[in-house]
């Protein structure tokens, strides 16, 4: 199945999206095998927003923090970028905001002891400075046995540009690399074939950290929450995009 709703749109994540109850009805999901994150005990995260990690990996962090892996999340943007039209906060005050915002969340997710490695690359610039953030995250990579990072099909040019330099990374490094899906959800529809689902492996989210995953994405007001009254200042997560990262699996791409 492709999808044919965004045809009309310069950008599919403008387009309207696709319903959380028809991906939750969708019966591919049993055809996903299962992924599991207990064999894995260094792993480095790349983010190219803040939030992006607990979006699409959120509930993995958990169940690896749990495991007592060793976590080093690395922000490649400080997000300063996501409101640029708003009238009551600056993207200097924005990048500080989020930065507070990811720490708060990985607490709630058990992993404040998670090591934040912020590459400081401007918002919507990433990739222009690939070959940089490559040459970073396979710094942080030597010794690691997993990298995680934004999808590169994902249809967001900083995703897409910090999921090429993660894997390149993690073949320097000779580290496996997984890749997790965020805006994916509100633009692909199930089994659509722009998604490489005979890659895909879900991982499987018990009831408490389904819970430990909202509270943390709940940190995260600066996105979901209106900052101010205007237009420039809505919320970039509205509850139906919200609802793509709650469920009770996540998916990666391996």
């Amino acid at each position: 199945m492709t999808g044919t709703r965004d045809r009309a749109f310069a950008d599919p994540i403008q387009a309207p999206g696709t319903d959380e109850a028809a991906w939750r009805a969708w019966p591919g999901w049993a055809r996903l095998p299962e992924a599991t994150v207990e064999p894995f005990r260094r792993v480095v995260v790349v983010a190219a927003h803040p939030d992006d990690e607990v979006l699409g990996f959120g509930g993995a962090i958990a169940l690896l923090a749990a495991s007592g892996a060793r976590i080093t999340v690395v922000a490649v943007t400080d997000g300063e970028g996501s409101h640029p039209d708003s009238d009551v906060v600056t993207a200097h005050e924005l990048a500080r905001v989020r930065t507070a915002e990811t720490r708060a969340a990985l607490a709630e997710l058990g992993a404040a002891d998670s090591v934040v490695v912020r590459l400081r690359v401007p918002d919507t610039e990433v990739a222009a400075h690939e070959d940089h953030i490559t040459a970073r995250i396979a710094l942080l990579a030597d010794g690691a046995d997993l990298v995680v990072a934004p999808w590169t099909g994902d249809v967001h040019g900083d995703h897409e540009a910090a999921g090429r330099a993660a894997v390149r990374a993690a073949a320097s490094a000779d580290v496996a690399c997984w890749l997790y899906p965020v805006w994916m959800w509100h633009w692909a529809a199930p089994g659509d074939d722009r998604v490489p689902w005979k890659r895909a492996a879900r991982i499987e989210l018990p009831a408490e950290v389904r819970r430990r995953k909202r509270a943390a994405v709940d940190r995260f007001v600066s996105q979901i929450a209106p900052l101010g009254p205007g237009p420039g200042d809505a919320p970039i997560l509205p509850p139906e995009e919200l609802a793509h990262h709650l469920r009770d699996r996540e998916v990666v791409f391996r």
